[in-house]
């Protein structure tokens, strides 16, 4: 996939649609109805139709496809925006995988600031050269470990465990570091697989989790804050060079305010869901991150060594 996915880019990169096809833009994501993504998606579609002339048609749910879907076609010009994923995204851009290294921030405002600033804008410069422009970064949050029958009280107890991850080399690093059997798999696939007995568990913000009702199906939720991820807000290149530089602006203005709404909730969400999880039937378990942090150590050092200037950054070297 991941070759697919940079051979598409090579091939659309200097595509211009007409100033017609300029005027409709599909927004797409994989997110459900309850999902602070979800909502802020339809917030951008009116802050657009506020300030230019532009109409945008929101696909939610994964009807455009999985997300690494979603990026090719934002590439060939089918849709023209996705508020994607960090796994899917790292297959083209493999700088944005290095947001997930293990215990990078030790906040959501931590990493927002790092994506605002000049991390941010090295990630953009990445994505143009295949085709795709990152407008801006939504969130994702701080990820925990849910399990449908124990939870993870220590390193040692993701031995061996069947894991779903997204496609994203670092998060994979990170639990086969800890022993575990990680495999990926697209989103909108996961509660079948949990349900088949085909993964053990999974690890997701609690925002995550709650909208797409996984802790029913794994309501032991240990807190191990293992990484972030981001939602990266891109758009096809091609089409975006096409367009005039006021509804540039009014586009990134608008993923700019909507964004907003959007980390606000994924904060609030992180703080609040828990009580409202536990009565439902989560059973949530606090953890010494530091001894997770110890155990991903290594995987720190292995991707150092090839994006050691993104890690510096993101380190604050």
């Amino acid at each position: 996939m991941k070759k697919l996915l940079q051979a598409t880019a090579i091939a659309v990169i200097f595509a211009v649609p007409t100033a017609s096809a300029a005027q409709d833009i599909i927004f797409a994501h994989g997110a459900n109805m309850g999902n602070p993504r979800y909502d802020a998606a339809n917030m951008f579609a009116d802050l657009v139709a506020s300030c230019s002339a532009m109409t945008v048609n929101v696909a939610p749910s994964a009807t455009m496809g999985d997300d690494a879907e979603m990026l090719i076609s934002a590439q060939s010009g089918v849709i023209q925006m996705t508020a994607n994923s960090q796994g899917a995204m790292s297959q083209i851009v493999p700088e944005v995988g290095m947001l997930g290294l293990p215990f990078l921030f030790s906040s959501l405002p931590e990493a927002w600031k790092a994506l605002d600033g000049e991390v941010g804008d090295l990630i953009d410069e990445k994505a143009q050269a295949t085709g795709l422009k990152v407008v801006g970064f939504w969130d994702n949050g701080i990820r925990n470990v849910t399990h449908v029958s124990k939870h993870i009280a220590t390193p040692a107890d993701l031995e061996g465990m069947k894991i779903r991850t997204p496609p994203d080399e670092v998060t994979i690093a990170l639990f086969e570091e800890m022993g575990a059997n990680p495999a990926p798999l697209a989103w909108s696939e996961l509660p079948t697989a949990l349900r088949s007995g085909a993964f053990e568990g999974q690890e997701n913000p609690l925002t995550n989790i709650y909208s797409a009702k996984l802790h029913e199906i794994t309501p032991y939720i240990t807190m191990t804050g293992h990484k972030y991820e981001s939602t990266p807000v891109v758009a096809g290149l091609g089409w975006w060079n096409g367009l005039s530089e006021e509804d540039q602006a009014c586009i990134a203005s608008a993923v700019e305010q909507a964004g907003w709404y959007q980390r606000g909730r994924s904060h609030l969400d992180n703080v609040s869901l828990r009580a409202r999880m536990e009565a439902e039937g989560a059973k949530f378990m606090d953890v010494d991150q530091s001894a997770f942090a110890e155990a991903t150590a290594p995987v720190h050092d292995r991707y150092s060594e090839t994006f050691g200037d993104i890690v510096n950054m993101l380190r604050g070297n």
